[in-house]
């Protein structure tokens, strides 16, 4: 009876105690076989990434600038929004690169909706085969449309499914810290700008871009979806996103300390400004304020700032998430965005001001 009942204890569970559910996932070749990119989608990116690249080393003297809804929750929103940016991408392409924002994952502070990706139904389902899914149709359609796309790499093994289509991604704030995301970003195949932190510290985004240009080894997935070590070669493309603190950061003496600091860290000057977050007091009306501020730097002879990021939709503000079937078509559930008319009157204008530049 001792020995049972020494048996009994030593089989307790002591792993994955809070564990309620275990739901295999689709594998990574298995999605992209599922959804293949074609030729078309292929060229977008490949020349997209290399704009984006050109821009960084400053071959390409364009101003980047990465436009798009906080986040994608409607397939058919998205779309609509993509097809208008192509034509303002086409009218302002002399002195702006624009690639569209498509955010699939939400960090949150607390809890929240997460995005596509992980609740593409809205209802806290949790679909995350689906999601993914969405998200690939989604990028493959963008990409043939000929529309670069821009990304935060938030989890990091949603990579493996979809940053084949990406041009651009994004660290954020909260993550910009964190060593699993400084090590995926290490071995991401696109440019990848690091975000300071929720507080304005500029140190762990100048840390992080540092970490990621370096080779790295790591836990991982492959393409079969079966646990690996990933070993990276390290990203050259880094650079700082300016997003506000406790302050505002956009402007010309707080991009010079900027700059400063990635001199002390002997890392190239590369500053992209986030127009909206902090910077943009949480107002999303306050954004063409800052774009107009940044773009005066650029008139001024900035050579270190790169780009720019812009929080936009069809229609201005943002609603919250109740059911899905209560939502108003083009405005956002998460961050409030300017509306479709703001954004293209800003960025014809900084197309202009830039042009007479010249």
């Amino acid at each position: 009876m001792a020995d049972q009942a020494t048996a009994t204890k030593l089989n307790r569970p002591l792993s994955n105690t809070n564990i309620v559910a275990e739901t295999p996932l689709i594998s990574p070749a298995e999605l992209k076989s599922r959804y293949p990119r074609s030729e078309s989608a292929t060229q977008t990116i490949e020349s997209g990434r290399a704009d984006v690249e050109a821009i960084l080393r400053g071959e390409d003297k364009r101003l980047l600038v990465v436009a798009g809804p906080c986040s994608v929750h409607n397939i058919d929103s998205a779309k609509e929004y993509a097809e208008k940016l192509l034509a303002l991408r086409e009218k302002v392409s002399t002195n702006i690169n624009l690639i569209m924002r498509v955010y699939f994952e939400k960090p949150r502070t607390t809890v929240g909706w997460k995005g596509l990706i992980n609740d593409p139904h809205l209802n806290d389902t949790f679909d995350i085969e689906t999601g993914l899914g969405l998200a690939r149709e989604l990028l493959v359609w963008l990409a043939e449309l000929g529309m670069p796309t821009g990304t935060e790499a938030l989890d990091p093994i949603s990579p493996q499914y979809l940053s084949d289509l990406f041009t651009w991604s994004a660290i954020g704030a909260r993550t910009t810290e964190s060593q699993t995301h400084r090590e995926m970003s290490s071995g991401l195949s696109t440019a990848v700008g690091f975000k300071n932190g929720t507080d304005g510290n500029l140190t762990v985004a100048t840390n992080a871009m540092k970490s990621a240009s370096q080779p790295h080894s790591f836990l991982g997935i492959d393409s079969n979806g079966r646990a690996t070590v990933l070993q990276t070669r390290g990203n050259q493309y880094g650079h700082i996103i300016l997003r506000g603190g406790k302050t505002p950061n956009f402007d010309s003496v707080s991009v010079s300390l900027a700059e400063q600091a990635l001199e002390d860290a002997g890392l190239p000057k590369r500053l992209m400004i986030d127009c909206s977050h902090a910077n943009a007091h949480k107002d999303h009306k306050r954004q063409p304020m800052v774009a107009r501020n940044v773009l005066e730097q650029l008139l001024n002879k900035n050579q270190s700032i790169i780009g720019m990021m812009l929080e936009s939709h069809l229609k201005e503000g943002n609603q919250k998430l109740v059911t899905a079937d209560t939502l108003e078509y083009g405005v956002s559930i998460t961050d409030a965005c300017i509306d479709w008319e703001t954004t293209e009157s800003l960025l014809l204008e900084m197309d202009q001001a830039l042009n007479e530049k010249k």
